[in-house]
């Protein structure tokens, strides 16, 4: 039903158009009605798009404006335009409910004349268009109309002036006729934006034995690996896990049972869940490696899903940090399938260990079985993984490990980060050995540069004379940086048996202790063989010389 816009009235009017200019132009602009409508400043609506403004003038004229009849209303257009010109909009736009004659669409295009600006109007055609790409937006001014109609013949609840309880009403009462059409199966349905979805129910326990339904699929288009391993899965082993099957694979869908539902299907997408056996609610499973009769692990989780298919069984364990999904053949001999997939996202360090732990128990492969307080769910035998996979994980863990130590040593606790630069990874290696009480030797200090205090003496000038000598040099907070933290380890010392002062520094120096300027003067110190130097907590020093440990971090040069 179309809007009677000489019947509307004026506050009608601009509700109705306020409502189409936000459709029109929300999704690329800012849209305000300004001053309210009819406002001193000839605007009632203002578009911003990017640097461009249009101004929208409603004048609620049914009638027109004809230069015979009512002449106050042309002065009122021009009026308003000239108001509208003071904010320099690009484009301004009259609003009117009527089919403007030719000499009324030449006076508003007139008023333009000699201005940089461009002039429109959306007359009773225009806004009919744009209500026709609107629907709802009609449909929301024009249930009044329907409504009178519809008092006359008693269907007010046919157009829900009711409100949510005539929603309610209707569709409790459709939903009475939907079970009326079997009486074994109904339909339930809801509405989600344009799509209805409709999901089958069994009346009672027994429904798909006394009146089974079929679905056949005929014409299916080769599958993708990714594709045909989920219908394994899920059909072969009962994994509840969805499967797709996009538009153009199934040639024809073919439901059979009752008549109601009975029917071909063409370009459909297939999908499908398979119905989830009854599992208690948080019902404890563990998962345990067995060597014999004797338990060698045993990781705690909860049991999620146990399925059956044509092929075998399947089990869902949710464990801490990942979850476990086996897959068992009916066939006596075959080796069932284990596959754990996990993420350190959000966890410490002590945590993610355990998680990698678990995998890399999986990794070596063996024996397990998944246990409940009901007995044995599922087991069997996985042969261990590639040793590059092994070798993989074992470098991970011995990241968590570095992470773990140093963050219990500084107290500062975070989660493991999703990447670390190579340099902060020696860094954090670095901090893991020295507070485990190690020398280790540090990649980056090849040189240190000290500051002389003034005070002059034998040993000083010992130094300062080029030949190499054992050297320490303490540091009483030692900072590394890891995923953008500073971790404070405490006081270390800097040394090397063999250093010495660069000459040219060494001269300086020797230069200032000699005019007694010797304060603050700097001097820049190697290793005698070109090496770097070692590092050591203050804490862990003791009388004998120590002996560095080797970083062990692969791919990288160990340094000296």
């Amino acid at each position: 039903m179309a809007v009677e816009w000489e019947r509307v009235g004026q506050p009608v009017f601009d509700r109705i158009v306020e409502a189409v200019v936000h459709r029109v132009y929300d999704a690329t602009a800012r849209v305000e009605a300004v001053n309210g409508r009819g406002g001193d400043d000839g605007i009632d609506i203002k578009v911003t798009q990017d640097s461009r403004v249009r101004v929208f003038q409603l004048k609620y004229y049914p009638d027109g404006f004809p230069t015979t009849a009512h002449k106050g209303r042309r002065k009122s257009i021009r009026e308003s335009f000239a108001r509208a010109m003071r904010c320099g909009p690009q484009e301004w736009v009259l609003v009117v409910p009527c089919v403007l004659t030719t000499p009324e669409r030449e006076f508003v295009m007139s008023l333009a004349d000699g201005l940089a600006v461009e002039v429109e109007v959306w007359d009773r055609a225009k806004l009919d268009d744009l209500l026709a790409a609107h629907p709802d937006v009609e449909a929301s001014f024009t249930r009044n109309q329907l409504f009178e109609a519809a008092r006359v013949y008693g269907q007010e609840r046919s157009l829900l002036m009711g409100g949510v309880d005539d929603v309610s009403a209707r569709v409790t009462a459709l939903g009475e006729q939907v079970d009326g059409l079997d009486e074994h199966w109904t339909v339930d349905f809801a509405r989600q934006d344009d799509t209805v979805v409709q999901t089958l129910r069994g009346k009672h326990p027994r429904a798909h034995e006394v009146s089974p339904i079929v679905i056949t699929l005929d014409g299916i288009a080769p599958l993708e690996p990714e594709q045909a391993e989920a219908v394994r899965r899920s059909l072969g082993f009962g994994l509840d896990e969805e499967v797709v099957l996009p538009r153009g694979t199934v040639g024809k869908m073919t439901v059979s049972g009752p008549q109601f539902l009975a029917r071909e299907h063409q370009d459909v997408e297939v999908r499908w869940h398979p119905a989830e056996a009854t599992v208690q609610d948080g019902l404890g499973a563990d998962l345990v490696f067995v060597h014999g009769d004797r338990v060698v692990a045993s990781y705690p989780g909860v049991l999620k899903h146990l399925g059956r298919g044509s092929t075998g069984r399947s089990v869902r364990v949710e464990l801490a940090g990942g979850q476990l999904q086996l897959l068992m053949p009916n066939a006596p001999g075959a080796a069932a399938s284990l596959k754990f997939m996990f993420s350190l996202e959000g966890l410490e360090p002590a945590a993610a260990l355990r998680v990698l732990r678990l995998h890399r128990r999986i990794a070596a492969g063996g024996a397990f079985e998944v246990r409940t307080v009901q007995g044995v769910v599922g087991g069997g035998e996985i042969p261990p993984l590639p040793e590059a996979a092994r070798r993989a994980s074992a470098q991970l863990q011995l990241f968590l490990e570095d992470l773990d130590v140093v963050q219990r040593h500084c107290e500062q606790y975070f989660p493991v980060p999703d990447e670390l630069p190579y340099q902060e990874r020696i860094a954090l290696r670095i901090a893991r050995l020295l507070v485990d009480g190690h020398c280790v030797v540090s990649p980056f200090l090849p040189q240190a540069r000290i500051t002389l205090n003034g005070h002059d003496s034998p040993a000083v000038r010992a130094l300062l004379s080029g030949e190499p000598h054992a050297v320490q040099l303490p540091c009483e907070a030692y900072t590394v940086q890891v995923a953008g933290r500073l971790l404070e380890l405490g006081a270390v010392v800097a040394f090397h048996p063999e250093a010495a002062v660069e000459p040219d520094s060494a001269r300086a120096a020797r230069t200032a202790l000699d005019a007694g300027h010797g304060d603050g003067a700097e001097v820049t110190i190697r290793s005698a063989d070109g090496g770097r130097f070692r590092l050591m907590l203050q804490r862990s020093l003791t009388g004998s010389e120590p002996v560095p440990v080797p970083l062990e971090l692969p791919g990288f040069p160990e340094p000296r």
